[in-house]
């Protein structure tokens, strides 16, 4: 289709939304949008050269129709998807749109657009720092913490692309984060979920606040092994990354694995059994265990001498 007839198309949709016309007629042209959008960069690049189409679709994202706001949600995830929009979309007023979205009991569906759309607006780094004011990550833990079936793994992500900014770990620690993630981990009724929310917790100990959290929460040592005598093989892989910054920054929690008698055998079989980054890290905390035990030994000699 030309460029011409693309945008005389568009022109043809807004005013049709615009207008006063029933629902269904809106529903037609919200779909055709999604057809545009959808087909190409350049297409995407045309609806946004009007200058009304942000505010009108924010007004249908607060229409009754559960509907119309998914097709709204779907076009503004489309339009995401080019880099050069992703600045315009995460104004204060959309944004606050989708954590509402996020946070009602309304469609799943329109849960998981919102979602997705979240992700892929903050993928763009400088946008992070955005929505990290506008209360987004404390929405996400919230929602996450409730029953929001499959669209919790599109919670998960769009934490884990919040949580690489630096002022957004210290938000998440605030809101409870770290206890919210261990008891997705922990509730081992999806695996997929649990690994998302590891990567999550991996994130967060990259940074002083979310060590901290980590190294005091109870049993936490215990708690990963436990993730380790699991069979899930990208859940290893952060259990051990967890493991590691925990004994690198606390000779309390690397005491309380001096402490646990099957460590030692569960790390030795992620070890063997583990995926390739399961396997160094495995051997790393195995080094790490056997030179705290080498060091205690040497103390134990030293006194009776």
């Amino acid at each position: 289709m030309a460029t011409g007839k693309i945008t005389n198309t568009i022109s043809e949709c807004i005013s049709q939304i615009q207008s006063d016309s029933d629902v269904e007629t809106k529903e037609k042209a919200l779909q055709t949008l999604v057809s545009i959008t959808k087909a190409s960069p350049q297409n995407r690049n045309l609806v946004l050269q009007n200058n009304e189409f942000i505010p009108i679709i924010l007004t249908l994202l607060k229409s009754p129709s559960r509907t119309l706001e998914k097709l709204s949600l779907s076009i503004l995830f489309n339009l995401s998807l080019n880099p050069n929009l992703k600045t315009t979309l995460a104004d204060m007023a959309t944004i606050q749109h989708l954590n509402n979205i996020i946070l009602s009991c309304g469609s799943l569906e329109s849960s998981r657009l919102a979602a997705s759309l979240i992700c892929s607006l903050v993928m763009l780094d400088k946008n992070k720092a955005v929505f990290g004011v506008a209360d987004t990550i404390q929405a996400l833990l919230k929602a996450v913490s409730g029953s929001k079936g499959h669209v919790t793994h599109h919670l998960l992500s769009s934490l884990a692309e919040l949580a690489q900014f630096h002022g957004n770990c210290t938000l998440a620690v605030r809101a409870d984060a770290v206890n919210v993630l261990l008891r997705i981990v922990e509730a081992k009724d999806c695996e997929d979920l649990s690994r998302t929310a590891l990567v999550v917790l991996g994130l967060l100990a990259r940074f002083d606040e979310g060590l901290k959290a980590i190294i005091t929460t109870p049993c936490i040592v215990s708690r990963m092994v436990d993730v380790l005598k699991g069979r899930c093989v990208l859940s290893n892989e952060g259990a051990t990354e967890i493991l590691i910054r925990v004994f690198d920054e606390s000779e309390e929690c690397l005491k309380e694995a001096m402490g646990l008698p099957d460590l030692m055998f569960v790390l030795a079989e992620v070890s063997v059994r583990g995926s390739t980054k399961a396997r160094e890290k495995a051997s790393l905390l195995l080094k790490k265990l056997e030179a705290s035990d080498s060091d205690v030994e040497d103390n134990l000699v030293f006194l009776k001498w």
